[in-house]
This record gives C-alpha cells, sequence and structure tokens, in this order.
C-alpha cells in the first residue's frame, strides 16, 4: 500500500475515543513506520465519542477525496430510551425531564418511524460541532446557551424496528449526510407524544465499507507491520 499517494483505511472507532484520537494514533503510527516527520491523515465523518462503528480514514493525496467519501450512505444501529430525554440527546449529559410512555405500542411506533423516511427537515443538536456565527454549537451550548439551530434538510432511506422492549427500542437506519441520529431520536420521541434519546449507536455501514472490514485502533500496529 502506498500511503503518501493516497490509501482509504476504514477504522473500528470504539466507545469513549474520539475521531481526532483515531486520526491521531494512526498518523503517528504511520510517520513512525516511513521515518516522517509529519503525515497527512484525516477523517471522512466523524463519529461522537459515545459512538462506535466505522470510521474511514483518508492518508496522503486520498485526503482529496474526503467529501466525496462523506456524501456516501450510512447504515446505523441505534438503541433509543423513551420517556426522557437529555439535552445532548444521548447520555453524555443528564437526564432533564421525563415523559409517560406507557402508551407507546409497538405498532405505533412502526406508524412513527415511517414519516421519518424520505426527504425530511431535521433540527441539529445544539451540543454538535455545526457552526454558528463563527462557533461551533458546542461551544454555545457549554456557555449555557439554549437556542435551536434552524433545520436542514436531509435524507432517510430505511428505518426498521429491530426490538420492541419498552421503554427500549433498537432502530437500524439508512440515511445521507448531514443525518444525526441524536436528533432523529429526539424527533421520535416527541412524535411519539413522549421523550428520548440515545443510549447505543454504531455506525455499521459507510457505502460499500461495513463494519466488519474494519481495523481496530489497538490492532493497527500489528496490521501495518504484516503488510
Amino acid at each position: 500500500m502506498d500511503f503518501i499517494a493516497g490509501e482509504i483505511l476504514p477504522l473500528y472507532k470504539p466507545y469513549g475515543w474520539t475521531s481526532f484520537q483515531i486520526v491521531s494514533k494512526v498518523r503517528y503510527l504511520l510517520s513512525h513506520h516511513h521515518g516522517v516527520k509529519r503525515f497527512k491523515v484525516g477523517h471522512a465523518g466523524t463519529l461522537d465519542p459515545l459512538a462506535t462503528g466505522v470510521l474511514l480514514l483518508c492518508t496522503g493525496k486520498a485526503t482529496k477525496r474526503i467529501e466525496e467519501l462523506q456524501s456516501h450512505t450510512k447504515e446505523y444501529v441505534a438503541d433509543l430510551v423513551l420517556g426522557a430525554t437529555t439535552p445532548s440527546f444521548d447520555m453524555e449529559h443528564e437526564i432533564d425531564a421525563t415523559y409517560p410512555y406507557e402508551h407507546i405500542t409497538r405498532e405505533l411506533v412502526l406508524e412513527v418511524l415511517g414519516k421519518f423516511t424520505g426527504t425530511i427537515q431535521q433540527r441539529p443538536p445544539l451540543f454538535s460541532a455545526c457552526k454558528v456565527e463563527g462557533k461551533r454549537a458546542y461551544e454555545l451550548a457549554r456557555s449555557g446557551s439554549n437556542m435551536e439551530l434552524a433545520p436542514k434538510q436531509i435524507q432517510i432511506d430505511e428505518i426498521e424496528l429491530l426490538d420492541f422492549a419498552l421503554p427500549k427500542i433498537t432502530i437500524r437506519v439508512v440515511c445521507g449526510k448531514g443525518t444525526y441520529i441524536r436528533s432523529l431520536a429526539r424527533d421520535i420521541g416527541e412524535a411519539l407524544n413522549s421523550g428520548a434519546y440515545l443510549s447505543r449507536l454504531e455506525r455499521t455501514r459507510i457505502g460499500n465499507v461495513r463494519i466488519e472490514d474494519c481495523i481496530k485502533p489497538d490492532d493497527f500496529q500489528t496490521w501495518l507491520n504484516n503488510l
């Protein structure tokens, strides 16, 4: 493999790691392997620290393909806890409100999920990297702002209910660029006349790259040595 000319590497992002930590580790190992000071490495679509799964890294001249790769269809599997919300729409923050969920049936969930397929409008979470007047939204959120971000058009191709065990449901989502599964969880909760937040999120596919194709960060050095 020619990492300087450019390669696309499928990495598995573990729970608790940031996408930048994965990039930093791979950059360090590639730099040491090739005996160069600085190696060009970037990722094609960040994952939240509490999420796991497929993270595509581009090296060398392949970093020019990042925007192209970001536009590829993505697949996620997510656990949603119904009847409660958090400020970040996931487990990064404590529950801030609770709602009834006893009225929710499997049939109601299936009906509601169907309303979220196709081209829809979605408000990104304030705890996100979206830019607002030159600042990251999460910076505003951490300073105490409770503003709502402007809705964006997104594409959701499929939503499948994988498991129904109140207060938790598990869904599979196939979607386009710019979709926030945390926001989808919030919106599903509201549509169910309740609340919801993410308790687990895994990106299982980007384009044709699946989770089973990925290299774990702790295995990257061995993988590199065996090339």
